[in-house]
């Protein structure tokens, strides 16, 4: 079989938000798994690094290369359910075409991210997230993944394997992701409703009570009124509506559609108002057919332990006047704990903190490594595909360590890595094993 021809030529272009230009020589797009064998053990054994290239939805250089580039939209995005509702899906479809054809067929994914536009396979190898108390990371629903080796063999592994934690949030750092199974479960109703101009301290008096009205919920503030919060987002189950806190259930929610970011046109938001509607209309908080959320920005992602949630909105609240003027909006939501050895919610129930800049990256920078300093109390993780200052990990360094010998054993020559894991995986490594 004859290799496809590269996509295009060097540069390959940009990531999404165009603060990434990629390195790679070169784009494939094998129409098969027998395609993706071969180009990946072709170039492997020229001494060509591989990566594979999802939606390009990272903010981070974590997806670049200085080799090839290997897209597997070839695969095809038809999804297939079992009779035990355990989902195959290629690696390269997005959550958006994945999720219509689960609800078609009765089934819904126990929760969705704010885009519905991203890749499963890169969402999951970067420890994306949903949101909500009791729903872990996109990951979590991982029963199961079938990757091809340096080798060019193909590796599954199934739920009760050793590696699977290790394989489910793994960067592209162990092979080329070709499919992967999921769990699912029956399809559901939610009803999304959307409070404005919330106050400040009923709301940081009551924020566990807030981030526990619904399935998924999210608190948005520009950080320039310190008296108000700009919105809460709440989605609601339909077969398991939540209390509501005080703060919100007092008060009359928004009288019209929100974009999530103030001031911007609520058009590409899912809809609100209460309106009940199928699980992968409501949990994105934007609408799989428009651009998600605004386009030319920049993000930044911190994951601290829920049990910090006071301390740390009150240390952001003193630096907010400092970060606001290069800040679009800023998220709080949380993420149950998960055993995923790269996830930033290993081995604890999470917040994430989450920045939407404007793309001005040298501002943004000054930004961010404050917030490092002012977070770094309470044992910060960062987004593995977002933009951080370098002071604070991405991970569990015990759960690097783990995944340094899983990486040794299924790429031993790296052929899957980059500058990016050898700077934040091996320095974790090291400094786990050397305490």
């Amino acid at each position: 079989m004859t290799s496809p021809a590269p996509l295009e030529a060097s540069p390959t272009g940009l990531n999404w938000s165009g603060n990434v230009r990629y390195a790679s020589t070169g784009v494939v797009q094998p129409p098969d798994l027998a395609g993706v064998q071969e180009a990946v053990a072709g170039a492997a054994a020229a001494g060509t690094r591989v990566r594979a290239l999802g939606s390009r939805h990272s903010f981070s250089t974590v997806a670049d290369t200085d080799g090839l580039h290997l897209s597997t939209r070839g695969l095809g995005t038809r999804v297939e359910v079992d009779a035990d509702g355990l989902a195959a899906v290629p690696s390269g479809a997005t959550y958006a075409e994945v999720a219509a054809q689960l609800h078609a067929a009765g089934r819904a994914l126990h929760n969705m991210g704010s885009l519905p536009h991203i890749s499963v396979a890169g969402a999951c190898a970067t420890g994306t997230h949903g949101s909500g108390d009791g729903n872990g990371a996109l990951a979590t629903a991982v029963r199961g993944l079938e990757l091809v080796t340096a080798s060019g063999e193909v590796v599954r592994l199934d739920a009760d394997h050793p590696d699977l934690p290790g394989a489910a949030v793994s960067l592209g750092a162990l092979g080329v992701v070709t499919r992967l199974w999921l769990a699912t479960e029956p399809a559901y109703d939610v009803a999304q409703t959307v409070w404005t101009d919330v106050p400040a301290d009923a709301l940081a008096d009551e924020i566990e009570a807030v981030m526990g009205s619904g399935h998924s919920v999210s608190v948005f503030d520009d950080l320039r009124d310190p008296s108000v919060v700009s919105a809460v987002f709440v989605k609601q189950r339909v077969d398991g509506r939540a209390d509501l806190a005080p703060v919100l259930a007092g008060r009359p929610s928004a009288a019209g559609p929100v974009h999530p970011v103030p001031g911007i046109d609520p058009a590409p938001a899912t809809e609100q108002g209460g309106v009940s509607g199928p699980w992968h209309e409501r949990l994105p908080h934007f609408r799989a057919e428009f651009v998600p959320s605004v386009g030319e920005e920049l993000q930044t992602e911190y994951f601290v332990p829920r049990a910090a949630i006071r301390e740390a909105r009150a240390a952001l609240a003193e630096v907010a006047d400092q970060v606001a003027p290069v800040l679009m909006v800023h998220e709080l939501r949380t993420v149950a704990a998960d055993e995923l050895w790269l996830s930033g919610a290993h081995g604890r129930d999470t917040v994430a903190i989450h920045f939407t800049w404007r793309p001005e990256p040298g501002p943004v920078g000054e930004a961010v490594r404050l917030l490092e300093r002012v977070l770094a109390p309470y044992d910060p993780r960062a987004h593995w595909g977002k933009v951080a200052g370098g002071t604070v990990p991405r991970c569990d360094p015990a759960g690097a360590a783990r995944f340094a010998v899983l990486r040794d054993r299924l790429d031993p020559g790296r052929a899957f890595g980059n500058a990016f894991l050898d700077a934040e995986l091996d320095s974790l490594a090291a400094a786990q094993s050397s305490t």
